[in-house]
């Protein structure tokens, strides 16, 4: 998170380089959203049935690759905007993958007596190095060049995959006592009938194994029926929890909104409408991380908290009139606080709603859930980003960060609406 939360920061002073178009910069975040979107269905049905940890360690180790090239190419000078596209297309793949198997495997870890203080805990931490992320990217910028910034990522890639081994070790030496002690208990419960259930179950291996070879090609025709059956399992599982499909529902438009503003209109914003140095936005951005780290100590210091629904919608609310305020701050001291008050709000939000997923979703069921809530989160966001870079481009910046403000905190109001979300606890 310490690498990305750079790279973050330095993209759009990347594409700003290039092009002074916002457009340019929503394409660009086009590039890296859709292929995330389109892996997600496929990334949420392979996590359920393969290594989670092998799959977060295959994507990072992509990603190390492309973003080493990406400094190389900075370097050199041979980066043009065509091949910043084609790089973020591979990223954003490798990310669809990555995200769905990391939250399933935090859901795997993070055991229900821990859950609370492990959430805000994993949330401080994150929040903590992307507090140094912006500030480090923009001193990069200004002393060395958006090269460094994306080569500080790629080692960080690199960090990243000591750590996931080492927690490999512990997930294997923890299944391996946990199939010894299976062993052990098995002959207490089968006594003298233990080898009649292991005929039976030779038995059953080999009728089964007869039944394979008949249809073996009418098992191989079925494979898209059957990837469609997982898919719909997570569909069915999200019915039947009002909370979490009304919520996923509209975020999808609010995500169009919010992460319009922040991703695009945000770095414009302090770049070119009011002329500041990249240091000054790396703060500010900082300011966001200061008020998630403030949000996760506060949630973290409770064991219970009662009508989360209101609480995580507040928070969400909170995000949306400070991203309206910096339509209308020029003070930048202003615009630091206004930033520090929308990473608070998004915070308590996410975390709320990071234990809802853990608390309400079976494990067995958890990838392809996954994989569903970060579908509708993320499959409006390609059009979103080209939506708000035109729109700015066309009647400006300011009105535009007004108008997707209030159309936010318009569509929050509207879910709060509903009972499934006010009174959920």
């Amino acid at each position: 998170m310490l690498g990305s939360s750079v790279s973050v920061l330095i993209l759009p002073i990347v594409v700003y380089s290039l092009t002074d178009s916002s457009t340019a910069l929503g394409f660009a975040m086009t590039c890296y959203m859709l292929p995330n979107i389109l892996a997600l269905p496929f990334a949420g049905w392979i996590v359920d049935k393969t290594d989670r940890l092998r799959l977060v360690m295959i994507s990072n180790s992509a990603r190390l690759v492309i973003m080493l090239a990406a400094a190389i190419s900075i370097f050199d000078g041979s980066l043009t905007l065509e091949r910043l596209y084609i790089g973020l297309v591979f990223y954003g793949l490798m990310e669809g993958v990555f995200n769905p198997a990391y939250s399933a495997l935090r859901a795997e870890v993070f055991t229900p007596d821990i859950r609370n203080a492990a959430n805000a805990l994993s949330q401080i931490s994150i929040q903590g190095v992307r507090l140094l992320g912006p500030a480090l990217g923009g001193m990069l910028v200004s002393a060395a060049s958006p090269g460094a910034g994306f080569a500080l990522d790629s080692t960080t890639y690199l960090v990243s995959l000591i750590c996931f081994a080492m927690l490999g070790r512990v997930l294997s030496a923890q299944r391996k006592s946990r199939s010894q002690a299976a062993r052990e208990t098995a002959p207490s419960f089968l006594g003298t009938d233990a080898g009649k259930f292991d005929d039976s179950a030779a038995r059953i291996g080999e009728a089964a194994e007869r039944i394979s070879d008949a249809s073996g090609g009418a098992a191989k025709s079925s494979v898209l029926s059957g990837f469609g059956a997982e898919f719909m399992e997570g569909v069915h599982v999200l019915r039947r929890l009002p909370w979490l499909w009304i919520t996923i529902v509209a975020f999808s438009l609010l995500n169009i909104c919010y992460t319009g503003i922040v991703a695009i209109l945000v770095p414009w914003l302090f770049k070119v409408h009011h002329g500041l140095s990249p240091s000054v936005y790396g703060v500010a951005m900082a300011g966001t991380a200061v008020g998630a780290i403030l949000a996760a100590v506060l949630f973290g210091s409770k064991r219970d908290w009662k009508r989360r629904g209101l609480v995580a919608y507040g928070g969400a609310l909170l995000s949306g009139v400070a991203l309206l305020l910096l339509s209308v701050i020029t003070w930048v001291p202003g615009l630091v606080m206004a930033m520090v008050l929308e990473g608070f709000g998004m915070m308590m939000f996410m975390i709320i709603w990071e234990i809802s997923l853990q608390e309400l979703v079976p494990a067995e069921s958890f990838g392809r859930v996954a994989s569903l809530d970060m579908l509708g989160s993320f499959a409006l966001l390609p059009v979103g980003y080209l939506l708000v870079g035109r729109l700015a481009d066309t009647i400006g910046g300011i009105p535009s960060i007004a108008i997707f403000a209030c159309a936010g905190i318009a569509i929050l109001l509207t879910a709060l609406c509903s009972p499934h979300i006010r009174r959920f606890n």
